[in-house]
């Protein structure tokens, strides 16, 4: 997750913290809304993922919106403005991409409903 986060902090310009929390806020919605396998096969390519999953979990409390909204929602408390959740959003799904290609990412964006017009 390293180079994932550098790479957003360096392109997207957002602090590590923002980040790192984004992409937990990412990971954790496609969990939720994505083909489960599909999702757990991205994430087991991903070293130092589930920590980031872990901490969102930790920090997800209360009453929140789900789906596509909800996870834009939970980026924008963490400090992002609009732009950068939508940069933020494509970078990863762009690394996604690199990890485990073209096809199994298009299962999974092509799987939940309105992810495709963000990335």
């Amino acid at each position: 997750m390293e180079d994932l986060i550098g790479r957003l902090v360096a392109n997207v310009g957002v602090d590590r913290s923002a980040a790192e929390k984004s992409v937990g806020i990412i990971l954790d919605f496609l969990l939720k809304e994505g083909p489960a396998e599909k999702v757990q096969a991205l994430i087991d390519k991903l070293p130092g993922a589930e920590a980031l999953l872990e901490k969102q979990s930790e920090s997800a409390g209360g009453f929140s919106m789900g789906g596509i909204m909800g996870a834009g929602t939970k980026m924008m408390s963490a400090g992002l403005n609009m732009g950068q959740v939508q940069a933020l959003t494509r970078e990863t799904i762009a690394y996604a991409r690199e990890k485990i290609g073209d096809d199994a990412v298009g299962e999974i964006v092509g799987a939940i409903p309105g992810l495709s017009q963000f990335v």
